[in-house]
Order: C-alpha cells, then structure tokens, then sequence
C-alpha cells in the first residue's frame, strides 16, 4: 500500500471558504492540501453567477458588521496579490415597508456602529431612480460602503493567492473517505490517500455528507438567478445609475444588482424555496416555472423589463436561524484535535470568505480566534464542540 502524503493541513471544499482557508493557512507557513471534486470555479455550487453583493449595513445582526469591514480589506488585499480587479464600488438600497422587520434591524445595525446611510422615501427613491415603483409606505436605506464582487475572478485568485503563497490545490479529486486514526486524519481520494493533523471541512452543499456525523442541521435549498434584458433603458440600470438592491415585500425578499454586461439586470429570490438533504438530488435545469415568483416581483416593483435572457441554478446550503456555522467539533478520535469547519453561508456569505479564511486559519491553528463568531458556533444546535 502506497504511504499517505503527509501535509500539515488538508482543507476539503474550494468554493469562496474552502479557497480563502488554502490562502490563509498558507500565508502562515502551514502546509496545506486543498481538495475538491470539481475544478473551481464552476457552476455546481454556490460561488458562481458572475457577480456578489458586499454591503456593510447588515440587518441580519450587527455581529457580521466588523466582519464584513474587514473582508473588504481582503479582497482589496487579493487584487494587489494577483492584478485581478475584483471589487466594483456601487451603492446598495435596502427596500421594505417603514415599519417592517429589514428596516428596523438596518437601523439598529447602523446606530450600533455608527455606519453611514442615507434614508429615503419612497417618492424620493423614485425621484433618484426612476425606475423603481414603490408603495407609499415603503422607504430606503442607501449606503455608499457596498460593491459587486465578481464571483468567478474572486475563487480564482484565492486559489492563485493560496498556489503562489505554497499551498498544493489539487482540482477534480473527490474525497471518498475521511477518518481520524490516532492523532491524524486520513483523507482518501479517488488518486491518493493524505494524512494531516488537521482538517478544515468547507465543503459547501456537500457538508451535509462530510460533517453526518455530527448532525447538523444543514439543508440545501435550490435557487434560481435571473437576468432580464434592458434593451434601450440599459442606460437607466447602469451601476452609475442604479445600485444594488435588497427587497423586503409580502411575497418574498428579492435582491438585484446593476447592469453590468449584456445580460442585463441580474435579479433572484431570496430563500423561499424548499429545504433539501442532497445536494445531488437537486434539478439543474431551469424551466419557466422558476422565474415566476421573481417576475411577479420585477413586474410589481420595476415595471417595463424585457424578457429573461439567462437563468442559473445555484445551490444554498442553510442552517435553521440562517447564520453561519463557523467552530470546531470535537474529533472521533480522542487523540486528535478538533475538527474545523464552515458551513451554512449560502445566501449572504460569500462577501465574508477572506475573514472567513482568517478565522478559520487561527482556529486551526490557535484553537481559539479574536473575532466574534460566538453567534456562528455549532454549540446552538446541541452539537459537540471542541
């Protein structure tokens, strides 16, 4: 039997975590082995379709706030690293009733950090953007520290960032089996067995497989992104023009973002689908079904847009309250350390991978981090920690 090559840590998932984890991890001298079933970037997961929401002024909790402050910083990092733009300023409009739940916790959020946001009403947004129609009763929050990630270019140069820094990627390699065996893990692949000290599982959808034994409860929701042809207004969806947008509305929660190249403006629901156990189960193929909750909603409230031009499926892989999981889980083996892992970003994580890299690097490394990641510990779902 061939002797397994020894690293000092294997990373197994190479999506926005997994790569961020590689580049981090080798920064800091470790030897590391990243691995993943499908060459990255592509189109099976959940870091594609062209382009990313980061925005600053978090409503989910104001506990992402100094994180995404600090993923900025990364990704302004990485294009110095690889000469590869990837972070395009433009402004971000969250839209919901006055009284509704978003608008209440941007508000909290911003007083708490003391961010810079402009509110605005509902005429007022029209007046600034003419193409958004909006009840008397909705307002906005607009805030200038929001951009576009190009999604594809950012995997790519995690992964260049990660190879330059010294770290072995290997692409197209599923890992069949993983165990601890004494103080070691042994991971197998379909070409090579490894063996490592550590391991940091960021494996997207396909955690819910390689993290079964402890049960989380992680689900993988299918989701569709649409884009809708502007013909002559593409000048009114310009990103000089028009921003990025999050919608609060009694059918669903809908985000958008400029357009930027001929496909036009880009628009998908937010969760509101099915809860699902395999990721392999979940259908690929888009039918004109899937864009009829989103076009309702583009009908409503962006009155006047032309056809679909492109539809893409996406894969979230969610926890039940929606926040990440990010923390260490007691080994099988009493003798090996813990188990690091990061799952359940899908939906408003990827902004986060180069802080996400960060922390998963020290937890790795350190046992412990000094950002705040109390709400994203795995200990909330009655898991074992280490």
């Amino acid at each position: 039997m061939t002797a397994a090559k020894c690293y000092d840590v294997i990373v197994i998932g190479l999506g926005a975590m997994g790569g961020a984890a590689c580049w981090r991890l080798a920064q800091r001298g470790c030897r590391v082995l990243g691995l993943d079933q499908f060459t990255p970037p592509h189109t099976l997961g959940s870091s594609h379709g062209r382009s990313r929401i980061i925005r600053t002024a978090y409503y989910e909790h104001p506990a992402y706030v100094p994180l995404v402050q600090r993923a900025f910083e990364g990704w302004y990092e990485l294009e110095q690293l690889t000469g590869r733009h990837l972070l395009t300023a433009c402004p971000c409009l969250s839209l919901g009733p006055a009284d509704g739940p978003m608008m209440d916790s941007l508000q909290q959020s911003i007083r708490y950090h003391q961010l810079h946001a402009e509110v605005l009403s509902s005429d007022e947004i029209r007046r600034r953007y003419p193409p958004w129609q909006l009840p008397e009763h909705y307002q906005g929050i607009l805030e200038n520290q929001a951009g576009i990630l190009a999604v594809e270019d950012c995997i790519w140069a995690q992964l260049t960032a990660a190879r330059t820094a010294g770290a072995d990627v290997h692409t197209d390699e599923p890992v069949h089996h993983w165990h601890a065996n004494g103080s070691a893990y042994i991971v197998r692949t379909a070409l090579q067995t490894y063996s490592a000290p550590s391991v940091v599982i960021t494996a997207g959808a396909w955690a819910t497989r390689l993290l079964a034994h402890w049960r989380l409860p992680l689900k993988v929701m299918r989701q569709v992104m649409l884009w809708f042809d502007v013909g002559p207004r593409r000048r009114d969806f310009r990103r000089d023009r028009f921003p990025i947008f999050i919608a609060e509305t009694p059918t669903g929660d809908f985000y958008g973002l400029p357009a930027l190249d001929s496909l036009g403006l880009k628009v998908a629901q937010h969760y509101g689908a099915p809860e699902l156990a395999d990721p392999d189960a979940v259908c690929r193929q888009t039918t004109p079904e899937d864009a009829v909750p989103v076009r309702h909603f583009v009908d409503q409230f962006l009155p006047g847009l032309g056809a679909v031009s492109h539809m893409q499926v996406c894969l979230y892989t969610v926890s039940p309250d929606r926040h990440f999981v990010v923390d260490r889980l007691a080994s099988p083996s009493a003798s090996a350390s813990p188990v690091v892992i990061a799952a359940g970003f899908s939906g408003h994580g990827f902004k986060f991978a180069p802080v996400i890299g960060e922390i998963l690097a020290d937890l790795t490394l350190n046992g412990t981090t000094a950002w705040n990641i109390h709400l994203f510990r795995a200990e909330r779902f009655n898991s074992p920690c280490g």
